[in-house]
């Protein structure tokens, strides 16, 4: 691996254009948030402005496309506390007041709980990135399919029809059991027999179950598929099953969305995971950037296009940055991994969707540290030589 020299010798240089990014005025990260935000409400306004006339798989996509970046970019950016540090910053931009209580209506209303997905999110994800204990391994949570006796073609058609699912399937109900177990300091539920645990959930016999039906599947199936409809029957019954349609598929749109989008930052056969802990800060950044993944970057659209997350490296590297900040750190962080002999990987989103579904159907497998292949290992042993 990286010589120990050459690893600190990194993480300084890193550290340098982090403080350099910090130096700058937090209203400009601000003023890009809610850029980006009022981009997202924009498209899901014009969704719902032309989703009452027809079913019609435009209005449902710009619906999806105000969910997925309500989620992966006001969300994502703000329960990881990227604007704290801006004074004059809204309630709206604050993680400790941020979709708490009545707020949730207008922050961020979605089948998974703001608080739960924070705890999988920013605890055990980033704390934990890549390990056993990452929730988001791909590799590990589909082991119960990835060494299955199911056909490889009907592999394929079960995880379509999880990417158009995924955030009320699975999402939303591993966060939030993950979440309340933690509150309870239960032990985690181990993944390995299957994701059937996830079940519990929606069992309304327990108190799991109806607080999950409290607190995630009511509130926001009554907003989006009863009272969103509703609001458009003065216009006549049409336009409210209309609006229906269009929601429900938008709902799949922003599934498939979020699917793409989430699912391959952190899968692939050129990406890391690992069987131990880190050991210290040099090599925490080394690994954020052997197991992350980028896509294409450039830009505010393309970045709004792609949720944010085309900056995946950026960000587990530095996690309470914001967007903006991100954005202007790739091209160096690249320069700095090339410099370094690094691998910085970086791809089209579909080639990386491709990659990391073979991950889960088991047609492919991660690389790994320990254990790795001779060449693997040949590879990172000149890594910062």
């Amino acid at each position: 691996m990286i010589s120990p020299s050459a690893r600190e010798s990194f993480v300084k240089e890193l550290q340098t254009i982090k403080s350099q990014l910090e130096s700058t005025p937090g209203e400009e990260d601000l003023r890009h948030l809610q850029k980006m935000s009022r981009w997202g409400r924009l498209s899901a306004l014009l969704g719902y402005a032309t989703a009452w006339l027809a079913p019609n798989p435009l209005s449902a996509w710009l619906i999806a496309q105000g969910m997925t970046a309500r989620w992966t970019i006001v969300a994502h950016h703000v329960l990881h506390r990227g604007y704290e540090r801006v004074a004059q910053a809204p309630d709206g931009a604050r993680e400790k007041t941020f979709a708490r209580g009545w707020r949730r209506a207008i922050d961020w209303l979605d089948w998974i709980h703001p608080q739960a997905w924070s705890h999988e999110h920013n605890v055990l994800h980033h704390g934990h990135t890549g390990e056993t204990k990452d929730p988001d391994l791909v590799e590990r949570r589909m082991k119960w399919l990835r060494t299955s006796r199911i056909p490889m073609a009907l592999r394929y058609v079960i995880v379509a029809v999880l990417a158009c699912t995924w955030r009320l399937t699975y999402y939303a109900p591993s966060t939030f059991l993950e979440w309340r177990w933690a509150k309870k300091r239960l032990p985690e539920m181990d993944d390995e027999d299957g994701p059937f645990w996830m079940h519990k959930a929606f069992d309304p016999r327990t108190a799991d179950g109806r607080a999950f039906w409290w607190k995630c599947l009511l509130p926001y199936a009554s907003v989006r598929f009863v009272l969103a409809p509703l609001l458009f029957l003065p216009l006549g019954r049409a336009a409210a099953l209309a609006v229906l349609f269009n929601s429900l598929l938008a709902e799949v749109f922003a599934n498939l969305q979020s699917f793409v989008l989430i699912a391959p930052n952190h899968a692939g056969e050129d990406i890391y995971r690992f069987e131990e802990r880190t050991q210290g800060r040099a090599d925490y950044c080394v690994r954020q950037i052997l197991g992350s993944t980028n896509y294409t970057t450039g830009g505010d659209v393309l970045a709004f296009l792609h949720g944010g997350l085309n900056y995946q490296i950026e960000h587990h590297l530095w996690p309470g940055l914001s967007l903006l900040q991100l954005q202007r750190s790739q091209a160096r962080v690249q320069a700095l991994c090339e410099r370094y002999g690094l691998p910085y990987v970086q791809e089209n989103v579909f080639v990386r969707t491709r990659k990391a579904v073979h991950i889960m159907v088991g047609r492919q497998s991660m690389l790994r540290l320990e254990g790795a292949a001779e060449e693997d290992r040949a590879r990172l042993g000149r890594v910062g030589t």
